[in-house]
């Protein structure tokens, strides 16, 4: 018999963040948000550090601007983000979470935080804080550089 895992370790990874992808999608489709896309949670996260442009979005996110604006035009078109002309050069268009967008990050924030007490409630408070720190500590790498954020699908 084998003393083998059940999964390799990086196909645990990624069957954890389906299934905490899969609860996160259920709670904001409860509270109305059934429409967010794979994608919108870097937009998100980038646009609530504050407005930019297309370019920066697609830099930052290791986009290719015609993907960034593929994901833009649909996040527009769902009411979670728009633009306005930017006052010190108007060609360009700065991107800004509209109040529909605040709330939907607001609400994925508060579920974020539940998911974590209900994980430390379900394994105890250390083995919850253990797993924060491994997952951490992957995420900066060996030599402490933080990684880049994983470029959206």
């Amino acid at each position: 018999m084998s003393s083998r895992p059940a999964h390799d370790f990086g196909v645990l990874l990624n069957l954890a963040f389906a299934a905490f992808r899969q609860a996160l999608d259920a709670d904001l489709a409860a509270a109305g948000y059934d429409d967010i896309g794979t994608s919108f949670g870097y937009v998100f996260r980038r646009l609530a550090d504050g407005p930019c442009s297309l370019s920066e979005l697609a830099q930052e996110l290791a986009m290719t601007p015609p993907g960034a604006l593929k994901v833009v035009d649909d996040m527009v078109a769902k009411g979670y983000v728009q633009r306005s002309v930017d006052t010190a050069d108007r060609r360009v268009k700065r991107l800004h979470l509209t109040e529909r967008g605040q709330a939907a990050l607001k609400r994925a924030h508060q579920f974020h935080q539940r998911y974590e007490q209900q994980l430390a409630r379900r394994l105890g408070a250390e083995p919850a804080a253990a797993a924060r720190a491994v997952l951490e500590a992957m995420v900066s790498g060996e030599d402490g550089a933080r990684v880049r954020r994983p470029r959206p699908v």
